[in-house]
């Protein structure tokens, strides 16, 4: 953890604070730390894990956001800046509508935040981990790409502080509060690239709206030839009764 300033700030100036352009800052009790710049494995790892839980959400109809770069108030004058934060989207809406830094105050708790580790690894193992369980937020993971490993900490019943489930490469993450949203550990610490996987899903869904065009032709060639074979026993009855015999006594 590094301060970047012995100037203190209280929690409100530090939503209105103005720093280097470009640059993300926390805040722990009253002293501003510089977040340092991410790797690009850190980047795609936010981005796919940010990818999933949206699909999730999407496809089990949940009014929740999956979003990045959003505050979490964590004490009196701290605020820290959890790599995904999980939340509803009521609430998103909310702190949208604020003015300021977007942040997350106490009465305004996410469901489940996500760090993922980088120099300050200590951190987010100890001091976050604090941080996070002291204010109630249900569910906490730590994606750690060196160790490499992912560590899901979570509060069980009648419980009064975390707890802790980890998953190695191989095996598959599963979340506490989502028992649906299971992820291969592999392939988020060396995920692929989110484009790819969007570009993947777009030719699924265009090879399925070709099976099912190719389905309705089919259909529609069958009920032709349903209604071609009723009108030519159509035309035969008729022929038949032109000729005297009676259809429903013969048959």
């Amino acid at each position: 953890m590094v301060i970047t300033s012995t100037q203190k700030l209280t929690f409100e100036e530090y939503l209105n604070y103005q720093g280097e352009s470009g640059v993300c800052y926390e805040l722990y009790r009253g002293n501003l730390i510089e977040m340092p710049t991410p790797t690009a494995i850190h980047i795609k790892i936010c981005e796919f894990l940010v990818y999933q839980f949206r699909r999730f959400f999407a496809a089990h109809n949940l009014a929740l956001v999956a979003i990045v770069t959003t505050a979490v108030r964590t004490e009196e004058n701290s605020s820290r800046i959890p790599d995904v934060v999980i939340c509803t989207q009521r609430l998103w809406e909310q702190v949208c509508a604020q003015p300021g830094s977007a942040v997350l105050d106490f009465e305004e708790k996410p469901l489940l935040v996500i760090e993922v580790t980088s120099q300050n690894w200590r951190d987010d193992y100890i001091r976050k981990r604090a941080e996070y369980d002291l204010i109630d937020i249900p569910e906490y993971w730590i994606v750690d790409p060196t160790r490499p490993k992912i560590r899901v900490c979570s509060r069980p019943e009648n419980e009064t502080s975390y707890s802790h489930q980890e998953f190695l490469p191989g095996e598959r993450v599963q979340s506490v509060q989502f028992a649906e949203f299971i992820l291969s550990v592999n392939q988020v610490l060396a995920p692929p690239l989110v484009e790819d996987l969007i570009r993947e899903e777009q030719a699924r869904l265009q090879q399925l709206g070709q099976e099912n065009l190719q389905l309705e032709q089919q259909n529609v060639q069958l009920e032709q030839q349903v209604n071609s074979e009723r009108q030519r026993a159509e035309r035969l009855a008729q022929r038949l009764r032109e000729m005297g015999v009676d259809i429903d006594t013969e048959l």
